[in-house]
């Protein structure tokens, strides 16, 4: 699980910003929304950030978003960008390092992890791990003479001078040192261990304009499991769903649309979805199916949400949504929000959000330190801060109304 991340020098967040899951002592819906990771230690499951229109929240999400693309990204040449976008809105930020430090837990140990890079190279790259109340350094990446230079820890990281050889070929400057980790094959439980979570931890983000329906489909396609999830789902949600199902059927090339150049038979994969839906008519309940193409765009969203939460809830990975309220009604996100702490597991959800009714539901379905803010200044920059930064929120009569009145910034002006 993550417990925080630290920010600086990226999009609009020129100053170091830190967004922690870290629960406060706060007890409400602790069985559901809490995980005791090590003794002392409680993360959040969940966490929303509320702003203005260009205040930074999505920004958040891209960090998270940008480290797990570039521990993929094996660049095929020292010319390729890093992909990093630095603060644009001043005149030194541009040429300096953007800077990012991450601290998780993989198999109950705490690992601390730091990176600096501008869009060219790795200037410095870190990992350490906490085997007692000290940090032990496992490898430490500066950029010196014109290529990485990696030194290992010789009390933990056990390799010939050939292995380390492999790995520094194959860790260009401007690549991940776990990218090139995946590159060779060497005996390092440790990193292989923590390149293993960053590979899996993490879902791709989810846009307001990310379809999700057709990866849904193929899952749903053999994974009854989760037919059942999204059945029982849709039930709780009170929708008069009572069954999904779905067919998939090779399409041959012949058929395809468009012209494929291969001297082999290819085909691909459709989907044939049909919602079935329960009716309560004068004389009898009856059933009835309607293509998924027939069904309104919110319950093609949620079938995609929902089954991107039961994804992360199996792997206790991180998702991403931003704007999770798009076409959901105010109801239907909370019985979502419901239906992901009902089940439990050491799974985290970030989400961006508008809509400010869930504001009206703290220490009812959300928890006052689940809930952040981004503010732009005058600057161009972002600040990030949470609701629990306050104080005196106990003797509010309304979080959302105080919110309303700019008591917690993070408002239209």
């Amino acid at each position: 699980m993550i417990q925080e991340i630290k920010i600086k020098n990226f999009l609009s967040f020129k100053d170091e910003v830190t967004f922690s899951f870290e629960a406060t002592k706060d007890k409400f819906a602790e069985e559901y929304q809490v995980v005791e990771v090590v003794s002392g230690v409680r993360l959040l499951r969940f966490a929303m950030v509320y702003g203005a229109n260009a205040s930074g929240k999505t920004n958040l999400l891209k960090a998270f978003e940008f480290l797990r693309a570039f521990w993929r990204k094996q660049a095929s040449n020292v010319e390729e960008r890093t992909g990093v976008i630095p603060f644009l809105f001043d005149r030194a930020t541009p040429t300096e390092p953007s800077r990012f430090e991450l601290v998780f837990y993989v198999g109950g140990i705490k690992h601390h992890y730091l990176l600096e890079l501008d869009e060219n190279q790795v200037s410095l790259e870190k990992l350490c791990y906490y085997k007692s109340v000290q940090p032990t350094m496992l490898f430490v990446r500066k950029f010196k003479d014109g290529k990485s230079d990696i030194t290992y820890n010789p009390s933990v990281i056990k390799l010939s001078m050939t292995e380390k050889e492999k790995i520094s070929l194959e860790c260009l400057k401007n690549m991940s040192f776990f990218a090139a980790l995946g590159k060779v094959n060497v005996n390092l439980p440790e990193l292989y261990a923590v390149r293993q979570w960053m590979i899996s931890h993490f879902e791709k983000m989810i846009d307001p304009t990310l379809s999700l329906t057709e990866s849904a489909e193929a899952q749903l396609s053999k994974d009854d499991a989760l037919r059942n999830y999204l059945v029982n789902y849709f039930k709780n949600a009170n929708f008069d769903i009572s069954d999904i199902k779905t067919q998939a059927y090779d399409i041959p090339a012949a058929e395809f649309p468009f012209k494929i150049i291969t001297s082999a038979q290819v085909t691909i994969k459709s989907y044939q979805t049909y919602f079935e839906h329960l009716v309560k008519n004068e004389q009898e309940d009856e059933k009835y199916e309607l293509h998924i193409s027939l069904e309104s765009y919110g319950t093609r969203r949620i079938f995609g949400l929902a089954t991107a939460i039961y994804n992360i809830q199996k792997k206790n990975g991180l998702l991403l949504v931003d704007e999770i309220e798009a076409s959901l009604h105010p109801k239907f996100l909370e019985k979502l929000l419901y239906w992901y702490f009902k089940n439990k597991s050491q799974s985290q959800m970030l989400v961006t959000i508008h809509d400010d009714s869930l504001l009206d539901l703290v220490d009812d379905l959300v928890r006052k330190d689940s809930i952040w803010f981004t503010e732009k200044k005058a600057s161009g920059t972002s600040d990030l801060y949470r609701l629990t930064d306050f104080r005196g929120l106990n003797r509010l009569s309304s979080i959302r109304s105080a919110y309303r009145l700019g008591r917690f910034g993070a408002t239209m002006k």
